[in-house]
């Protein structure tokens, strides 16, 4: 006919099951692969200091021991007892003291890699307040050269953008050495990311054992009557149904199990080698431990005895982690403030008063002023201290 065009077509067969050609592929290439963590800094915050003990103390122990180092300020000619830069560092706002102000700046330097300080104007030529702001909200923006013109922080889609104008900035940005980024730090907590996943699934492992009664349910067996029958749908359903309700969970662990019906039930066991997972745990700690530079000893991890006595690995401690840190963000603060006031100060922990190096600097004490051959300025010198005015 003239018309059949118009006829509607017979519908085609239409197929019982969609399903993507690849599937099958891409379901074996995924199968069994390791999932880490996210590596942003909030969600490495959120792992490896909000959701894992060992990570949470190790931040904690260095931030607050380098926040709670007394400090000096001094120049090349004298050592000051009072000086505006130690009274704004007394209290460097309305809401923070000079510990908690400085705690969270070594927190941020461990956990981001970056610390920012905002310097507010005041009265006087120094800043009147100084605020640490989230390293997770600010944002480096580089100039044709490379070197940061701006920082930006941002809230809740709102940005405000800190302009580096002039000599005296008014961010300061303390960060730690990353071979491969020319603006951003590296914290120890991303090198311990492995690690930290190790140790939080170590633990979620460790739970499931005990909601299982610390051991794998084991395993039904179905025999017919002619030994090879299986279950039918309304069967497998209700004795799974009735396993989940009756006999998982710490709730049920040791209730008796009534079978019918052809099924035996055969217990499994863990294997020796299984149950080192106790193990693995303990090493993924020490791996989180060494790379804040703590020594396990302090953490309270077993089997490590790589410092004679707890003392020695205390003033350890001190000496190659806490130190370096709370001297290198003191120098780097009073460089930055300087400019403000127009004097070169210096900020440096007070080693004579540290209770962890007490013997340490005894014994340096004793050997500098027994040194007959050094003068008066090299001794004063070995110690750290300024030169005296009539010293030439």
């Amino acid at each position: 006919m003239v018309f059949d065009f118009l006829r509607k077509a017979p519908l085609a067969g239409v197929p019982e099951r969609k399903a993507s050609a690849v599937g099958r592929v891409v379901a074996w290439g995924t199968g069994g692969r390791v999932v880490w963590s996210p590596r942003d800094a909030v969600s490495l915050a959120r792992t490896g200091y909000q959701g894992n003990p060992i990570g949470f103390r190790a931040v904690r122990l260095i931030a607050e021991a380098a926040a709670a180092l007394p400090m000096v300020c001094q120049d090349s000619e004298r050592r000051y007892e009072t000086h505006p830069l130690l009274d704004l560092m007394k209290r460097p706002n309305g809401a923070q003291g000079r510990a908690e102000f400085l705690e969270a700046v070594y927190g941020y330097l461990l956990l981001a890699g970056n610390a920012y300080v905002e310097a507010v104007p005041g009265v006087t030529a120094l800043p009147g307040e100084l605020h640490v702001l989230r390293a997770d909200r600010m944002s480096l923006v580089p100039g044709t050269d490379g070197w940061p013109v701006a920082y930006d922080y941002t809230v809740s889609g709102r940005t405000h953008r800190y302009a580096m104008n002039g000599p005296a900035s008014p961010i300061c940005h303390l960060r730690s050495f990353h071979p491969q980024d020319d603006h951003y730090g590296l914290s120890p907590l991303q090198a311990a990311a492995t690690a930290i996943d190790v140790h939080t699934s170590a633990s979620a492992w460790s739970k499931a054992l005990l909601d299982n009664a610390a051991r794998p349910s084991g395993a039904i067996v179905y025999k017919g009557a002619d030994g090879q029958s299986a279950l039918s749908s309304d069967q497998y359903d209700r004795l799974v149904s009735e396993m989940e309700t009756h006999h998982q969970g710490a709730r049920n662990a040791g209730r008796p199990m009534l079978l019918e019906g052809g099924l035996d039930w055969k217990p499994m066991g863990f294997s020796p080698s299984d149950m080192e997972f106790q193990k693995t745990k303990e090493a993924a700690a020490r791996e989180i431990a060494i790379a804040f530079g703590i020594p396990p000893m302090l953490m309270g991890i077993p089997g490590d005895a790589t410092y004679a006595n707890y003392q020695e690995a205390n003033r350890a401690f001190y000496r190659l982690t806490v130190l370096p840190l709370a001297t290198k963000v003191l120098a780097d603060l009073a460089h930055w403030l300087s400019v403000f006031g127009g004097v070169e100060v210096d900020l440096r922990p007070d080693l004579d008063q540290v209770p962890a190096l007490a013997g340490e600097r005894d014994q340096q004490w004793a050997r500098v002023g027994g040194a007959d051959f050094l003068t008066v300025a090299e001794k004063r010198m070995l110690l750290g201290l300024p030169r005296l005015a009539d010293e030439e």
